[in-house]
C-alpha cells in the first residue's frame, strides 16, 4: 500500500500560480506512475496531467494549455504540480493518485490522495 498527502492549495488571485505536492510514504514512489486530477462541486472527477515512473514521459489534459507542468522527485517521494496563470474555472478540490503507470482514466489508479482545495478567485 502507498499512502498519499497531498498539500500546496488555497486561494489565490486569477493569474496567479500556486505549487501542489503530493508526498507518498509506505512504499517507494518509483514504482507508480502518477497522476492528478481534480473535481469541481457537482462536476466529474476530470483528468489534469500524469507522470511516468522515471519522469520521462508526461501527458495533460486539453483544457492545461501548456499553464501547468507535472514533475517528480523520487528521491524525495514527492510528486508536484506546478500551476501558472489561474483562472476561476481551475477552481476544484485537486488530487494525486497512483498506479503502475501513466493513465488518463481516474478508474485505472489504485491509490488515492485526500485532496487539497484550490480556489481562484479576486
Amino acid at each position: 500500500q502507498v499512502q498519499l498527502v497531498e498539500s500546496g492549495g488555497g486561494l489565490v488571485q486569477p493569474g496567479g500560480s500556486l505549487r501542489l505536492s503530493c508526498a507518498a510514504s509506505g512504499r517507494t514512489l518509483s514504482n507508480y506512475g502518477m497522476g492528478w486530477f481534480r473535481q469541481a462541486p457537482g462536476k466529474e472527477r476530470e483528468f489534469v496531467a500524469t507522470i511516468s515512473r522515471s519522469g520521462r514521459y508526461t501527458y495533460y489534459g486539453d483544457f492545461v494549455k501548456g499553464r501547468f507542468t507535472i514533475s517528480r522527485d523520487n528521491a524525495k517521494n514527492t510528486v508536484y504540480l506546478q500551476m501558472n496563470s489561474l483562472n476561476a474555472e481551475d477552481t476544484a478540490v485537486y488530487y494525486c493518485a497512483a498506479r503502475g503507470g501513466t493513465s488518463r482514466y481516474a478508474r485505472s489508479y489504485d491509490y488515492w490522495g485526500q485532496g487539497t482545495q484550490v480556489t481562484v478567485s479576486s
